[in-house]
Formats: structure tokens, C-alpha cells, sequence
């Protein structure tokens, strides 16, 4: 049972690292269980093959650099959501072997697209913001803070599972502050 929670921490917090970035945490997965400091369920061990890793790895540099062109970023952003999404469920599925089928899937699912949806949707709320205040200019600032949030959230979940966990209910509380109760342009906060 404590393992089995375990895998269920390490996954939701997985899935909310790719919320801020899609490739980071999948990349890290795959170097992580290539490297024998994470184990993989059987049909995500391709994660760790290199060309996996190779493509990964380009994938994540492009991802990267295309976030540091304002206003291109926002666009991204309407492609990144469904893709982090989906990354969510890949990271999340990984990891709960040790689960039913029917209840890992409905974990990954459920829990893993729901951790990376919420964190995209704050990201792409926060940048729009952004954008708006500081006429794009402060967006790679922001990309360099989700960039890094992506890789702490990631090795978080693989070094510290509980502590990773935390923090995406921090998260999920935020964004749904943000996103969901945010006051209506003419009326009192």
C-alpha cells in the first residue's frame, strides 16, 4: 500500500511539472530511468530508449526557446494546453504500475491530466497577464520561472514524493483562485 502511494505521488506531481513545461519532465523520466533512479511501468519504458531521449531532448530545447518569443508564447500556450494534458496522463500513467488498470488509468487521468491542466491553465493566465502589464517584455522572465519550476517540481517528485505532492495541491489551490474566482472587470474585489 505505501509504495502504491508512493507511485501515486510521484505521478501527480510528474503531471503537474508538465503543466509548466511538457517535454522537461518527460525528459528527466526517461534520464531518470535510464539511469536506474526511477522505475518505469513495463509499457512506459520506452521513455528511457535513446531515441526517445533524443527526441525528448530536442523537443524540450525547442519547446524552451520558443517560449522566450513574446506573444508567440501566448499562442503556444493555446497548443500547450492540451499537449500538457496529455503529457500528464503519459507522466502520470508511468508510474502506477503497481495499480489496478482500471484505477491507474482513472489516477493518471483524472489526477495526472487534471495536476498539468490546472498548472498550463495558470501558466497561460499568468502570462497573458504578463503580456498585458509589461507589453510581452516581461514574458521570458516568466518562461526562465515555469522553465525551472518545471525541472524542481520534476526531480521534487522523483527525490521527495510527498513534498511533491504538497506542493501540487499548493498549486491547484492557486490556479483555482486564479483562474476560477478572479474578481469581474467592475466589480468590487
Amino acid at each position: 500500500m505505501e509504495t502504491t502511494l508512493v507511485s501515486i505521488a510521484i505521478g501527480l506531481g510528474l503531471a503537474a511539472a508538465c503543466g509548466f513545461r511538457i517535454f522537461v519532465p518527460l525528459l528527466i523520466i526517461g534520464v531518470a530511468a535510464r539511469s536506474g533512479h526511477l522505475e518505469l511501468a513495463e509499457s512506459f519504458r520506452w521513455l528511457a530508449s535513446t531515441p526517445a531521449l533524443l527526441a525528448l531532448g530536442t523537443a524540450t530545447g525547442l519547446e524552451i526557446a520558443a517560449y522566450y518569443v513574446p506573444f508567440f508564447d501566448n499562442l503556444l500556450d493555446t497548443v500547450a494546453t492540451p499537449s500538457a494534458v496529455v503529457a500528464g496522463i503519459v507522466a502520470s500513467a508511468s508510474q502506477v504500475a503497481d495499480l489496478d488498470p482500471l484505477l491507474g488509468w482513472s489516477v493518471a487521468i483524472i489526477g495526472g491530466g487534471a495536476a498539468a491542466g490546472a498548472v498550463q491553465g495558470l501558466t497561460t493566465v499568468t502570462r497573458q497577464l504578463s503580456s498585458l502589464a509589461t507589453a510581452g517584455f516581461g514574458n521570458p522572465l516568466l518562461s526562465t520561472a515555469e522553465a525551472g519550476a518545471s525541472v524542481a517540481m520534476t526531480l521534487l517528485s522523483i527525490l521527495m514524493p510527498l513534498a511533491a505532492v504538497f506542493g501540487v495541491l499548493v498549486l491547484l489551490y492557486v490556479a483555482v483562485k486564479k483562474i476560477f474566482l478572479r474578481p469581474v472587470a467592475g466589480t468590487p474585489a
